[in-house]
């Protein structure tokens, strides 16, 4: 597959047209070009919120190969957290805040306790009306998993659906939880995935839903996926219910391209997603919306099992930074450090407990920085 950005073809044109975002597709996959960021002092500044778990872990990893390659980077670090003893709103305000100034942020996962007040993961999605989640599941070159050829992107809409937080208990023991679909944003996301396809080359489009059972709601987001189809011409567009993706994509995954579901479903198919590839330390991804882009790793687990053991896998959280790269235009500074990220994976020498290997956090971050070395030098 070619680095060659989209960036600097049609797609770009287009992207330029719409003022939409737009992902181009390279090895890692993913280049955006819609918001306008802060720069100051020849740097860009960057929101990053290291998140709970491993999170503070696989930042630092970033924050030392992003310094080890010069990249013009300066970090505005945010210490949001959601587990209980450190929960804060007003940290969380400062978030939103420092994300609504910069316009592009890095962000480690927060940790959703089952009880307890609305998620910050989803708070902070509808507050910066971040309306598209795009998860990149695909093989990594030279790690070896049990599916070869997996190459699909989960489009998944992160507004509404299930996670609208409406609930409330009608009579003791009986709790109505609602799910909002509206013809809006349905084919707002609609929209963004077949710019999405067609930016990146890519040559099919399939909706995700539960229409035989949810005729309303998703029969809602089914029609309005067909509706913005027509639109666009040159692209294979089919649908498929939920519980038939779900087995599709563990018995031949190969067959899906770009998927776009609402809210649940993608959530769901994105941790399928990340099975077939080698879990969720390797799948990158963003939160994206016209004004405003998050980037974080793709198959949002927080890993407080192996909180402080330096064991965590760092690469899901360096590829999102590289889209992150590729996004402010800094191509050069993404493919030097793709290529130490895929260089020392496919030597297979230092990997992380995840991938099959005996590597620290500290052991496979200096691999990737004694690759760094030698892709400068090739």
């Amino acid at each position: 597959m070619s680095a060659k950005m989209f960036a600097r073809g049609p797609a770009a044109q287009l992207a330029r047209a719409t003022r939409q975002p737009f992902l181009a597709r390279t090895n890692s996959t993913l280049q955006v070009g819609a918001v306008s960021p802060v720069k100051t002092g020849g740097k860009y500044t960057v929101t990053l919120i290291p998140g709970d778990g491993i999170g503070a872990e696989v930042a630092e990893s970033v924050k030392t190969v992003f310094r080890a390659e010069n990249a013009p980077i300066q970090w505005e670090e945010m210490a949001t957290s959601e587990t209980p003893a450190s929960r804060s709103d007003s940290l969380f305000n400062d978030s939103v805040n420092s994300l609504t100034r910069n316009k592009i942020g890095l962000k480690g996962i927060l940790h959703t306790p089952i009880s307890g007040d609305v998620s910050f993961n989803v708070a902070m999605r509808q507050a910066l009306d971040i309306y598209a989640s795009v998860s990149m599941i695909r093989n990594i070159p030279g790690y070896k998993t049990r599916h070869d050829g997996v190459d699909m992107v989960i489009i998944r809409e992160n507004t509404e659906g299930e996670y609208s937080g409406l609930e409330h208990q009608s009579v003791p023991g009986v709790v109505e939880s609602l799910k909002i679909i509206t013809r809006k944003q349905s084919e707002r996301i609609s929209r963004f995935a077949f710019d999405f396809a067609k930016a990146n080359n890519r040559k099919k489009v399939t909706c995700i839903h539960k229409a035989n059972i949810m005729k309303l709601s998703d029969g809602l987001f089914r029609s309005a996926f067909h509706s913005i189809s027509k639109g666009y011409s040159g692209l294979t567009v089919d649908d498929m219910i939920v519980d038939n993706a779900s087995m599709q994509c563990v018995g031949r995954p190969q067959q899906f391209d770009v998927l776009v579901t609402p809210n649940l479903y993608g959530n769901v198919l994105s941790n399928i997603g990340a099975a077939l590839v080698g879990g969720p330390g390797v799948v990158p991804g963003c939160n994206m919306g016209d004004d405003i882009a998050i980037f974080e790793p793709g198959c949002r687990h927080v890993g407080l099992d192996i909180q402080g053991k330096d064991q965590a896998n760092p690469t899901a959280m360096l590829l999102s930074g590289v889209l992150m790269l590729r996004h402010l235009g800094l191509h050069d500074h993404a493919d030097y450090i793709e290529k130490a990220v895929y260089g020392v994976i496919a030597d297979g020498k230092t990997l992380t407990r995840d991938m099959g290997g005996e590597a620290s956090t500290v052991e496979f971050t200096r691999a990737i920085l004694d690759k760094l070395e030698v892709v400068h030098k090739a």
